[in-house]
């Protein structure tokens, strides 16, 4: 059975970076959220299936092509799948390997049959700066959103995140949290916490900074770190006190959005979480660009390709810039940073600047997938160094 939803992480990035057997194939493709756009999807991706299928005839059989093939022939016919899309695809294998990521970003059609995979689509994501997660909080429950610039979708939470007050206190829940009104609830404003139950009330108060506290303590530990996520808090105004009270997670941004989600809808809650990130966003992209200039200024920098390259080999590179959608035929070696032009004779579409990319994460460097019109040099990279 077709595992159709992978996470899109660090770690599932990495899985495919480790991969060195060809033939690696990688497919792109931009999908669409709602009937009728989304009927196109299905079809263009079967004309990139043939695309994929003749690159592989070039070096394979026709039974080899069509066992490389077979899984996506499957997931054409997944018609569940395809009811169910964000703003882009891709789909990758290889030797005992099939992914599927559903991307919040749309993407250039491709279908690369490589030595390695094309993941440079999948780090742009990873990597991008204007990332960002909504935690959607109440007395009773919670929701967890991702999104982007351009789009914002609920997301599951790990195991480790309780997504309600009773999962999160079980036994310990106090007995007048029952007998007293629900707060927040969606569209509603909430109940203010004083209205004269006593020791009824004591009770729910307890129980909700205790609930926090849970939450804090699991969303931090399973989402923010690993992703490193900035965390917008969107919850009624008087959560924000007892929240941010006890929050730990230096992930939380100092504004939030004083709104139960459920009353509104998701687009207008991206436009809102949009308006409290856009200007961190721009204050990093600033960052980047003045930091890489005063390293080039003291030698400690280069926009260069072939001298980024050798830096990289070396472990030197610190911060990479990569400029997006910006492609170079080409392969690099990774021991010698030396980069190859592309051989007919070699599998064909390698991608320099993936090589590049991969090569200076395996160095524990930086990578930033970036806009062009925020890169702060003309050729496509920029290279802060180490030493």
């Amino acid at each position: 059975m077709i595992h159709n939803n992978t996470v899109l992480s660090i770690e599932a990035v990495a899985e495919l970076a480790s991969v060195q057997q060809p033939p690696c194939l990688s497919l792109y493709q931009p999908t669409h959220r709602r009937h009728p756009e989304n009927q196109q999807d299905p079809i263009r991706f079967r004309n990139l299936i043939k695309e994929l299928g003749a690159s592989l005839g070039e070096k394979y059989s026709d039974s080899e092509v069509g066992s490389f093939l077979k899984p996506y022939e499957d997931l054409i016919h997944d018609q569940a799948f395809w009811e169910v899309a964000q703003d882009g695809l891709a789909v990758l294998s290889g030797p005992g390997l099939f992914r599927v990521f559903r991307l919040q970003r749309t993407v250039a059609e491709l279908a690369i049959v490589g030595d390695n995979f094309h993941t440079k689509p999948l780090r742009r994501l990873l990597q991008s700066v204007d990332r960002y997660q909504v935690l959607g909080l109440s007395l009773r429950t919670i929701r967890l959103f991702e999104g982007n610039r351009d789009a914002l979708d609920e997301i599951s939470t790990a195991p480790g995140v309780p997504r309600t007050i009773t999962a999160a206190l079980g036994d310990e829940l106090s007995e007048p949290h029952l007998t007293v009104a629900s707060y927040g609830g969606a569209g509603q404003a909430s109940t203010p916490m004083h209205h004269g139950h006593g020791v009824k009330q004591d009770g729910v108060e307890i129980d909700a900074e205790r609930f926090f506290r849970t939450i804090d303590r699991a969303v931090l530990e399973h989402h923010s770190r690993p992703s490193n996520l900035p965390l917008i808090l969107a919850a009624l105004p008087e959560h924000h006190h007892l929240f941010r009270k006890v929050s730990h997670n230096p992930f939380l941004l100092a504004e939030g959005l004083t709104i139960n989600p459920d009353a509104i809808s998701i687009d207008e809650l991206r436009e809102r979480a949009w308006q409290v990130v856009e200007p961190q966003y721009q204050a990093r992209l600033a960052a980047l660009a003045r930091n890489f200039a005063v390293s080039k200024s003291n030698g400690l920098g280069s926009d260069d390709l072939a001298q980024v390259a050798l830096a990289a080999a070396a472990g030197r590179v610190a911060t990479l810039l990569i400029e997006s959608d910006r492609l170079f035929a080409g392969r690099l070696d990774g021991p010698t940073g030396l980069i190859e032009p592309e051989d007919s004779n070699r599998t064909k579409n390698d991608e320099l600047l993936d090589d590049l990319g991969e090569l200076v994460e395996k160095m524990s460097g930086r990578v930033f997938v970036i806009p062009a019109g925020q890169m702060p040099v003309q050729t496509g990279v920029a290279a802060t160094y180490r030493y």
